[in-house]
């Protein structure tokens, strides 16, 4: 069985605990558990998260550990933490920052001349405040050896199910994809940013063809496919979205 620890420190965002459902899922899909989760802390108990509520923590032991997951937090990590973090990675295969838990693994020494990526809002202060680290902030997530990093909020899912796939195989992943109503998990290098959500419809026509289109980025459409989701010619459906849009097809691609 392959054990997952997830660093739990002050300020903790509950977020960060939504990564750990596509390991739950593997668990309930597989003939028997295939992963063993635990909330691990520096001398255990209960951690307080950015909302209030408390996780209940183990303490951390030097056994190994297949991976080690560090997620964000609103507070500095402590240098408590950083310790821990970087003791931690002498005794785990893979070690793991969502969103701007990357800071921590970057103030541990972990992400020297490695490719990383964060939540884009604090990019540039990940690269100003560590120049040897080398941060794209425009991706889902990046491996980069043992050292995989992802994007804020709900990348950390993308994280998860790719971490998945690398253990279990592609239609492993993709099950629980769908056991999570995902529709696809987002590549790695695809952009954190999508042009389609700044676009607001007034009718529920076009709308529907946006939520087709999100539906299904990783497919090439055409005017002809969205005219078609829409029940408009293409002449009609090119006339209906830029009215409603402000922007033409080819800038909506």
């Amino acid at each position: 069985m392959r054990k997952i620890g997830f660093i739990i420190y002050p300020g903790y965002q509950p977020m960060g605990l939504a990564s750990t459902t596509p390991f739950e899922m593997a668990n309930r899909q597989a003939a028997e558990p295939v992963y063993e989760i635990r909330m691990l802390s520096k001398h255990g108990g209960p951690v307080r998260t950015s909302v209030g509520f408390h996780v209940s923590t183990e303490a951390f032991t030097e056994e190994q550990y297949d991976l080690i997951v560090v997620g964000a937090s609103l507070e500095e990590a402590s240098p408590e933490t950083i310790d821990l973090v970087r003791h931690a990675r002498s005794h785990c295969r893979r070690i793991a920052a969502t969103c701007h838990g990357a800071f921590v693994l970057a103030e541990a020494g972990l992400l020297d001349g490695r490719r990383v990526t964060t939540h884009w809002i604090r990019a540039s202060k990940l690269r100003a405040r560590y120049p040897n680290v080398r941060v794209e902030e425009d991706r889902i997530f990046i491996a980069d050896g043992p050292v995989w990093t992802s994007a804020g909020m709900t990348a950390g899912i993308d994280l998860a199910l790719a971490l998945i796939e690398e253990d279990l195989g592609l239609e492993a992943a993709r099950s629980i994809a769908r056991r999570l109503v995902l529709y696809h998990r987002r590549a790695g290098g695809q952009s954190q940013f999508s042009s389609l959500l700044e676009l607001e419809p007034k009718s529920d026509r076009i709308q529907s063809v946006l939520t087709y289109a999100r539906r299904n980025l990783a497919a090439r459409l055409s005017v002809g496919d969205l005219a078609d989701v829409a029940h408009l010619s293409p002449r009609q459906f090119s006339r209906a979205f830029q009215a409603e849009t402000g922007r033409t097809t080819s800038e909506g691609d």
